[in-house]
């Protein structure tokens, strides 16, 4: 059975990304999440509005489950495309209406240091994956039982899951939570992330478009 969690706290915050786009967030902190970690849940838009929908033949909350990147997201590391999907998921749940759930889950679950420590590794020849699995962590160790937590505690019962990634709806699926569909982010390629992208399209099945259609 999934542990009960509750909200904590609701505070407004406005925000402002590097490129100039502002929107204004609700943003929710919880009580009794499973990790203990201090995740966040940003809601944006008309999420209230949403809520009110969720019912079987109506529009429910646009969802991304967003797993914290430092590098990417706060420092803009090309290495990735966190940041980019982050700026993406908050102008697309703003219009939609929905939330952003941002999880502490720093590389993949294993934590800023050994993000760095796979990096070093990524270097030498090994991909992102096989990095992890040296360094003696799971390909990938994010559980997203804290987002189905958190969407609980916030009465979401039904979700249009933002993402490229079918283990985050898999997870979600199997923790209560519907996935009435999956939407994919645009694709963030650059020089410097294209490996990375094509490693996560080739290994764990990434909805990633790399290159135009013919």
């Amino acid at each position: 059975m999934l542990p009960l969690a509750t909200v904590r706290t609701q505070v407004q915050v406005p925000l402002r990304f590097p490129d100039g786009y502002t929107t204004t967030a609700r943003v929710v902190t919880f009580t009794g999440l499973a990790d203990g970690r201090e995740h966040l849940a940003l809601g944006l838009g008309d999420h209230a509005t949403t809520l009110r929908r969720d019912a079987d033949d109506l529009p429910v909350p646009l969802v991304r489950p967003h797993s914290e990147c430092l590098t990417g997201d706060v420092f803009g590391s090309q290495r990735c495309d966190c940041g980019p999907q982050l700026r993406e998921a908050a102008e697309r749940i703003t219009v939609a209406g929905g939330y952003l759930l941002y999880l502490r889950q720093e590389g993949r679950g294993i934590g800023l240091y050994a993000k760095m420590e796979a990096y070093a590794l990524q270097d030498t020849g090994l991909d992102t994956y096989e990095a992890n699995v040296a360094l003696g962590h799971d390909e990938d160790a994010r559980d997203y039982t804290v987002a189905a937590q958190m969407l609980r505690a916030l009465d979401v019962s039904r979700v249009a899951l933002l993402s490229n990634n079918p283990d985050k709806a898999e997870q979600l699926a199997r923790l209560g939570v519907a996935v009435t569909e999956r939407v994919p982010t645009a694709v963030h390629l650059s020089p410097a992330n294209a490996g990375y992208l094509a490693t996560k399209a080739r290994h764990a099945a990434h909805t990633l478009q790399l290159r135009p259609a013919r």
